[in-house]
């Protein structure tokens, strides 16, 4: 397959992902796409990107997590290097009080 074909299928599924209608919609959509693994691995990604902006160390967030060190690296080097996106979402998340449930976790314990 050229290489720009694939970039339009690709491209699709962006397309029908903006095109969700809400939380469980979406929720659904990528049960029925990705393997439950996929998405606990997706889930946990996020939840150590949003400890890692609110200032929790490595080991608390593999604690929290279960994540091992190399995925909590690999998401440090993504929120230093990588397109900025996600970053910003959690900045924007946290700032309308949308709290991620491990970050909530962190300041009711007192952190």
């Amino acid at each position: 397959m050229p290489r720009n074909q694939k970039r339009e299928h690709s491209m699709a599924l962006y397309e029908a992902i903006l095109d969700l209608k809400d939380v469980d919609e979406c929720r659904r959509f990528f049960e029925d796409l990705c393997a439950a693994t996929e998405l606990q691995t997706m889930e946990q990604r996020f939840d150590v990107a949003s400890l890692l902006m609110n200032d929790e160390v490595y080991t608390e967030i593999a604690k929290k997590t279960n994540a091992s060190s190399a995925t909590i690296s690999r998401v440090n080097r993504m929120l230093n290097f990588g397109t900025g996106v996600l970053p910003e979402i959690i900045r924007t998340r946290l700032e309308n009080g949308k709290i991620p449930m491990a970050v909530r976790e962190t300041k009711e314990d007192g952190r």
